[in-house]
C-alpha cells in the first residue's frame, strides 16, 4: 500500500525503497533550484535561472494536465527529478509521428554526497521507467545530442537511439524553451529487467 502522497513505491532488494511523489512547486523550489543550477546539470538547460524563474516553471508544469514532475526518493532521501509528459502535447510532436501509448520522460539525478555509488542508476532508472510505463506502451526521450554520457547510459539501459532532431523553440510566456538539437530515443516494456 502506498503511503500518503506517493504515486509509486517499491522495495528493491539490496537497494532500499524507491518512491515517487508529485513536485510541490513552492515547497520543493529550493531543492530543485539547487539541482538544476549545478554545472553538472548544464544539459537540463536551467543553469542561469533564478529561484523565482524555477518556481514559475514548476508552477506552470503543475497546472498542465499533460505534464507531471516528480521527486524520486530512495527511502526518505530525494535522489532525482523525474518528469513525464504526453508527447502529443509537447514540442517533440513536431519531430516524430507520435503513437498512441507513447509517454515522454526527462530525468535529472540529484547530486551524490561523497563518492558515486556503483550501480545506483542501474537500479533506480528501471524503477522510474516502470512507473512511466504504467498505462503506456512506449517511452520517448529527447536528450541533448551532445550529451554522450547520457546517451551511453540510455543505450545500456535498453533504449534504442534514433536520429537527431531539432526541437523547436517555444514562446509560451510561462515556459520559454530554446531550440535544441536532440537525439530521439525509445524504450519499450520488454527491455525492463525482471522485478526483484
Amino acid at each position: 500500500m502506498l503511503r500518503t502522497g506517493w504515486v509509486y513505491e517499491r522495495a528493491v532488494d539490496g537497494f532500499g525503497t524507491v518512491r515517487l511523489r508529485p513536485v510541490d512547486p513552492v515547497a520543493d523550489v529550493d531543492l530543485i533550484h539547487a539541482w538544476v543550477t549545478e554545472p553538472r546539470a548544464s544539459f537540463w538547460g536551467m543553469g542561469e535561472l533564478s529561484r523565482s524563474q524555477v518556481l514559475g516553471i514548476y508552477r506552470h508544469l503543475d497546472a498542465l494536465p499533460t505534464h507531471r514532475a516528480h521527486l524520486a526518493y530512495r527511502d526518505d532521501t530525494p535522489v532525482a527529478l523525474f518528469h513525464t509528459y504526453e508527447p502529443a502535447d509537447d514540442r517533440i510532436s513536431a519531430c516524430y509521428p507520435v503513437e498512441p501509448g507513447d509517454v515522454g520522460i526527462h530525468l535529472l539525478l540529484g547530486p551524490t554526497p561523497g563518492a558515486a555509488e556503483t550501480g545506483f542508476t542501474s537500479v533506480l532508472f528501471p524503477e522510474l521507467l516502470r512507473h512511466a510505463l504504467t498505462g503506456h506502451s512506449r517511452i520517448v526521450g529527447e536528450p541533448d545530442a551532445r550529451n554522450a554520457k547520457v546517451l551511453a547510459r540510455l543505450e545500456r539501459t535498453g533504449f534504442s537511439l534514433h536520429h537527431e532532431i531539432l526541437l523547436p523553440a517555444t514562446t509560451d510566456p510561462e515556459f520559454t524553451q530554446a531550440e535544441k538539437l536532440a537525439r530521439l530515443v525509445f524504450f519499450t516494456p520488454d527491455k525492463l529487467p525482471a522485478s526483484s
